[in-house]
């Protein structure tokens, strides 16, 4: 098994007030036990993701860096994975590549990017994987596809990390998640942002009778590589309490989730530090959630989970 299904905990972070504050906060995480510090990537209120995530990687030794996750519409691939492999090489090889097909509406309606239909964005996903793959391997690549052409490019400078850096793809539909079971090295269940936008729809898609389904999806395209995949799940919400019923009843409004139901909801943590590590336990016995992310207002909360759970 490439992956032990070993507990980790990463961070998203999106932005800082300065440079120091940014390095002050990298260092925090690691200090905190956290492996990872992850960025998005959008157009919004948020730093660029490439020298952002250069600069943590500077501020720390071993934290691994990398975006939750890259548009692929964003950048051609060519010049993502020179970025990537420079980040890799200056980090030495802290760097995990999560690429996804894009879906937030906005990003794409203020920059005029064409926002096109899912299927071709995912088809034009896939193609991009393609291009870096090739591109991280050794000697000239060629590749001819309906989106990108590349002719006899080597893609320099190589990764450090071999055969390349692990990719991070996430997904709540069943072609994606198709797609990241084949491709890639973590694969992040999702809810699924068809809609493009976080609303109803995605909140009513967490729940465990989903996540059972989304893994199923990947367990089946995976086939004898599933037990090689890391699975991760990005927590929304955690929230220590001593009054789990009653935090459960809250976020319900909020979810549109029956009280019970949300205790399962994988995608939230609540309650004492026994019943949200009783969680993570039996997450990860029920569908291999091994990769646990929380966003930066919960890096304190999530702290004596980590150090009672990372790396057991």
């Amino acid at each position: 098994m490439a992956h032990p299904r070993r507990f980790r905990f990463g961070v998203q972070v999106s932005k800082a007030g300065s440079g120091v504050e940014w390095a002050e906060i990298a260092r925090k995480a690691e200090d905190l036990g956290y492996s990872s510090l992850l960025m998005p990537d959008h157009f919004g209120d948020q730093l660029a993701p490439v020298p952002a995530l250069m600069a943590a990687a500077d501020a720390t030794t071993e934290l691994t860096v990398g975006a939750l996750v890259f548009d692929n519409d964003y950048k051609h691939p060519v010049v993502l994975a020179k970025e990537m492999a420079t980040i890799d090489i200056l980090s030495g090889g802290r760097l995990e590549l999560g690429i996804g097909a894009g879906w937030m509406s906005t990003d794409y309606d203020q920059s005029g990017i064409a926002y096109d239909t899912p299927g071709v964005r995912v088809d034009r996903m896939v193609e991009g994987i393609a291009v870096m793959k090739g591109l991280f391997a050794d000697g000239a690549f060629d590749y001819q596809g309906k989106h990108y052409a590349i002719t006899a490019m080597d893609g320099l400078p190589k990764p450090l990390t071999k055969p390349h850096p692990p990719f991070l793809i996430g997904g709540g539909g069943k072609r994606v998640l198709g797609i990241a079971a084949r491709e890639a090295d973590i694969v992040g269940i999702n809810p699924n942002l068809k809609a493009g936008v976080i609303g109803a729809e995605a909140a009513a898609d967490v729940t465990a009778e989903a996540t059972d389904r989304k893994v199923g999806w990947v367990r089946d395209a995976a086939g004898d590589r599933f037990d090689d995949l890391e699975l991760n799940c990005l927590v929304a919400a955690c929230l220590p309490s001593d009054d789990r019923a009653g935090t459960a009843e809250m976020m319900s409004g909020l979810f549109g989730i029956p009280p019970d139901e949300m205790l399962d909801v994988p995608n939230v943590l609540m309650g004492t530090l026994d019943e949200m590590c009783a969680d993570l336990e039996a997450r990860r016995e029920r569908w291999g959630f091994s990769y646990v992310v929380v966003q930066l207002d919960a890096i304190d909360a999530l702290a004596p989970v980590i150090d009672r759970m990372a790396g057991n």
